[in-house]
């Protein structure tokens, strides 16, 4: 603690007699345009808050499905698995804001009648697929992590594959790998602030509408104090999973 206190405030003693400060503080640290747009970006933060929650329930279900079709065994599958690992590695490999930029400005560029042109929309999709390719391979992680004597034991008590990986082997898996998943989906929480390259008026894009007319960089602290607000309590909760785990580990060595 001592040492903490001592670098924290050496840092703030060499920051404010640095000879750029007034000017630093005047632009960064303005209370008044903090004060004023806090509720403004705030509002515009739901809309970022709304598509992380979307995208999360949708990728939840469809990299799981991923996982499993990828795992699937025997020659017959062997299509299934290439066309998972072809999907996997695409969209692992390519940088998310442009999966956002090609759906959000492509896609609506078609002019089709049948297909959406709301850019939340694309924007919540480009981010399903790319988070689905992550997601997946946590969970299949977890599913490699299950003894294979766990599913030979439901066979042999008459379950099929399917009620093997229903019921035995996924909820081990998925309780296995609860930390890691969470750990992925603090990144997307993150990754929302992408959609502003579309327009979208979120918490991003309503920072950079307010510095433009003010030219004053207080409003970012204010974007980065309301995901701070959400992603800190994440991680804590991650880690209190984490640690949870390793003590059942190791209650379960010692017993």
């Amino acid at each position: 603690m001592v040492s903490t206190l001592v670098v924290v405030g050496t840092i703030v003693v060499v920051a404010t007699q640095s000879p750029g400060w007034d000017a630093f503080e005047e632009y960064f640290l303005n209370w008044g345009y903090y004060r004023d747009s806090f509720g403004e970006i705030a509002r515009a933060f739901l809309v970022n808050v709304r598509i992380f929650v979307t995208v999360e329930a949708i990728v939840l279900v469809t990299a799981l499905l991923l996982a499993i079709l990828r795992s699937l065994p025997g020659p017959v599958f062997f299509p299934v698995r290439a066309l998972a690992v072809v999907y996997v590695d695409f969209f692992r490999g390519v940088p998310t804001i442009l999966v956002i930029l090609m759906l959000g400005q492509g896609i609506p560029a078609l002019q089709l009648s049948w297909l959406p042109t709301d850019q939340i929309f694309w924007a919540s999709v480009a981010l399903v697929l790319v988070y689905t390719a992550y997601v997946s391979e946590v969970y299949r992680a977890g599913i490699e992590s299950v003894h294979p004597s766990q599913e030979a034991a439901a066979r042999s008590l008459g379950l099929t594959r399917t009620q093997s990986l229903r019921h035995v082997v996924v909820p081990q898996a998925v309780r296995r790998v609860i930390p890691p998943l969470l750990n992925d989906f603090i990144g997307l929480q993150k990754d929302t602030a992408l959609v502003s390259v579309l327009g979208i008026v979120e918490v991003l894009r309503q920072t950079q509408i307010d510095q433009s007319a003010t030219f004053n960089g207080t409003y970012y602290l204010v974007a980065a104090t309301l995901f701070v607000a959400i992603t800190i309590p994440l991680a804590r909760f991650t880690d209190w999973l984490v640690a949870r785990d390793r003590r059942r580990r190791q209650a379960g060595g010692v017993a």
